[in-house]
């Protein structure tokens, strides 16, 4: 009896050193968790025909990557373009037009290599709520309009593209003793809605968010340079990585979606 438990012993003994040396038969060592990143803070300066939409990705990007925080900061993309000269901080900037971006490039202030057109645009004319008007750019000779409003054509690309196209259209130097101009596209927006102005040239992404507004008239083909909006990593960011990273979401399928949404044609996924 005792030889015959000493053998069953002897048998499982040698079962688990077979066992233990075949492939596939390790023990599973308890795996490390994942680092996690550090924090990062990531200021964007964006024309001010962005806002909506942009508000939008920042937080789908932010729920998707919760250590980066992102301040934005919103205006026409002639004061932008000042304020970053001045060194105001910014990691990314996003023009509603090439100039301002070219001016930052001729003084060697974007990170070489980031800068991308991500989007495109369409000028319209809007009417403020209960105005009646004839349809198209005629509209704007009428008696009733009193104030027609438009970007400062020297520091907002939508009132540079607005004059464009009245220009083109031979009513500039006509409607001139009409016009007011706004600091950014969206203070147009508030004049028209609000009843100061009757008239105003806008995005059509803009027109799109004010429910108060009807569109009178889109601005013809050729009547105005493309409007693009180009994008680029500052050199000076303190995280030109983050924001490189910012960026190529932006020009993703999955922003694109939203941007479209808005009413942008999308130029780079």
């Amino acid at each position: 009896m005792r030889k015959k438990s000493f053998l069953c012993l002897i048998f499982i003994m040698f079962s688990l050193l077979i066992l233990s040396g075949c492939p596939g038969r390790e023990m599973a060592l308890p795996l490390s968790p994942a680092p996690t990143p550090a924090p990062v803070s990531l200021t964007v300066s964006a024309a001010a025909s962005l806002t909506d939409a942009l508000n939008e990705l920042i937080a789908i990007y932010q729920g998707k990557n919760p250590h980066v925080t992102i301040t934005t900061n919103y205006a026409g993309s002639g004061a932008l373009q000042r304020q970053i000269e001045e060194g105001a901080p910014a990691d990314l900037f996003i023009s509603a037009a090439p100039r301002h971006m070219d001016a930052l490039e001729a003084g060697n202030l974007l990170l070489e290599g980031t800068r991308v057109d991500i989007l495109g645009n369409t000028m319209v004319l809007v009417a403020r709520e209960g105005l009646e008007l004839a349809e198209g750019f005629a509209a704007l000779e009428e008696s009733t309009v009193r104030k027609i409003a438009l970007g400062e054509p020297e520091s907002v690309p939508a009132g540079r593209y607005g004059k464009e196209t009245l220009t083109y259209l031979d009513l500039w130097d006509k409607l001139e003793p009409k016009f007011v101009f706004a600091k950014d596209v969206r203070q147009v927006l508030t004049w028209v809605e609000g009843g100061d102005a009757d008239l105003g040239l806008v995005y059509l992404t803009d027109a799109k968010t004010a429910p108060n507004v009807s569109v009178v008239a889109t601005a013809p083909p050729g009547t105005h340079q493309p409007i693009l909006y180009p994008a680029a990593v500052i050199k000076t960011s303190p995280a030109p990585e983050a924001a490189q990273e910012f960026l190529t979401f932006l020009s993703s399928a999955e922003a694109a979606t939203v941007f479209m949404r808005y009413g942008f044609t999308v130029l780079a996924n």
